[in-house]
């Protein structure tokens, strides 16, 4: 009799077609489409049918669902169709959080995005000429730009304010009728899609078939168990190891020379720290030696910056201009860390190796597209004028701990309640993504804690919220730094944490 009575109970489950022509239904296809709906009505239907199977629903219950059927329906298109790439709201103090996408835009990258990727564009055109052009010309003329001018470079890290008026970019140009590698110490840069393309294409460009010369001690592996051993091996250069993992003289690198050494290779520790009885050939010793022996030196920075970052209170971390002025041939570099643009691998030095890079193969299947172009012109152009406050990675850094202790104080009192147990206190924010893994700004962290819920719970309730809001929780508390979080959404917190409250 059970069996018969559950056989009933099927019986009343709607067709797809009965249910798509109820007004409830039908409603819905004008605004996602009859196929997303009929797929919705099929889904829900099908959900039931697996309800009724595992006896999860007996009759009263299964006429209920029937009753909402067209809700059902219409949460289920919209997660089916909501983006799963959405934004969220920073509130770790990481400034360059890979998991949450590292560096944001620059409001202008964003509108220089949308008027170049909405329409056609001189992607590869040359309106001058009228003939094909090159796509990698819209930003080389900026790198070069901020790179090749040591006036430019020495004046690059201070306050717009007190920066006299830019030459025109003409001005700094190569001369008239002669490429980058014919000019004398000029620099070239190209772009593919991030650093490790960037470390696969000059090494297969300048090593294949040949030995590189690297420290032990740098042998580093970078973010998803990518490590740089692999990348070289995949680029058909030979990994030549000297030293030590704590200590590496320029000896060593002098006595592993040999007939098939074709680089000298240094890469930055930027996710880690060596200390106590260590020692490093220094970049000035490595580049004697690779002039002594008509070696390239290379040095993968991984994430490279285009300012003196000591004006932002980071010490130790070697900008671009640093290791180009100090004789390094090629440099390569991210664009989503500590430049603030998008991701991408960028490769700046001697004309001459980067145009043999630009005619290798390889360098098409890794080039990036017009979006990536657009927002790196952008952030380029913003470091052209001295507009540093544009970028917002390094604006979260330049804020001091005095201007996030008031906004703090400020969302403080908006949400002490009496679930709430809120305190303003001091913190240290992080700079991420690899950059600068011993340096940290002070901060002020808003700390909460709850008599209801674990600390745990009030960071799992306030990351589905809407937007998702991600935090930090130490010590049986949930943290939010406000350096990561953008002013406009302090509100959104607070209502998050209001809604919570109540």
């Amino acid at each position: 009799m059970k069996s018969v009575a559950r056989s009933e109970l099927f019986r009343e489950l709607p067709s797809v077609d009965e249910l798509i022509r109820t007004p409830a239904v039908c409603s819905l296809a004008a605004s996602h489409g009859p196929a997303a709906v009929t797929d919705a009505t099929r889904a829900v239907l099908a959900r039931l049918r697996e309800e009724l199977a595992s006896e999860l629903l007996d009759g009263p219950a299964l006429r209920l669902a029937l009753d909402g059927l067209g809700n059902a329906i219409e949460a289920h298109l919209r997660q089916a169709l909501a983006h799963s790439l959405r934004p969220v709201i920073n509130a770790t103090g990481v400034i360059l959080h890979t998991n949450l996408g590292r560096a944001p835009l620059a409001e202008t990258a964003l509108a220089h995005i949308r008027e170049t990727a909405g329409r056609f564009s001189n992607l590869e055109f040359d309106i001058d000429a009228g003939t094909r052009g090159k796509r990698d010309t819209h930003v080389n003329r900026l790198f070069r730009s901020l790179l090749s001018d040591a006036t430019t470079a020495a004046d690059v890290g201070t306050a717009a304010s007190a920066v006299p008026p830019e030459p025109a970019l003409s001005e700094r140009s190569e001369p008239k009728g002669r490429s980058p590698a014919e000019v004398p110490g000029a620099v070239s840069t190209i772009v593919v899609n991030n650093n490790a393309a960037a470390v696969l294409l000059a090494l297969n460009t300048l090593a294949e078939g040949g030995e590189v010369i690297v420290s032990r001690g740098e042998l580093v592996e970078i973010g998803g168990s990518f490590r740089i051993p692999d990348v070289m091996a995949k680029s058909g250069a030979t990994l030549r190891e000297v030293g030590t993992t704590n200590r590496t003289r320029v000896a060593d690198y002098e006595k592993a020379i040999t007939e098939r050494t074709r680089l000298l290779l240094r890469v930055h520790r930027s996710n880690f720290e060596i200390t106590g009885f260590t020692e490093q050939a220094s970049t000035a010793e490595l580049v004697t030696l690779a002039r002594q022996r008509g070696l390239p030196l290379m040095e993968d920075l991984g994430s490279g910056a285009l300012v003196d970052l000591q004006n932002f209170g980071i010490s130790g971390e070697t900008s671009v201009l640093d290791s180009l002025r100090a004789g390094v041939d090629v440099v390569t570099y991210s664009g989503d860390k500590l430049l603030g643009g998008p991701q991408a691998g960028l490769i700046s030095g001697r004309a001459d190796l980067v145009d043999r890079m630009r005619a290798n193969s390889l360098f098409r299947a890794l080039r990036v597209d017009k979006l990536t172009y657009a927002a790196l012109e952008a952030t380029l152009l913003a470091y052209v004028k001295r507009d540093h406050d544009a970028i917002p990675a390094l604006r979260m850094m330049r804020l001091t701990k005095e201007e996030i202790g008031k906004r703090a104080e400020s969302l403080a009192a908006q949400v002490r309640s009496s679930k709430f147990n809120v305190e303003v206190t001091d913190g240290e924010s992080l700079i991420g993504g690899g950059a600068a893994p011993s340096s940290v700004l002070p901060t002020r962290l808003l700390a909460l804690s709850c008599a209801s819920l674990s600390a745990d719970e009030l960071s799992a309730r306030l990351r589905v919220s809407d937007p998702s809001i991600i935090t930090r929780v130490e010590q049986g508390r949930v943290l939010l730094d406000l350096r990561t979080v953008f002013a406009d959404q302090d509100p959104m917190i607070a209502a998050a944490l209001a809604r919570i409250a109540s």
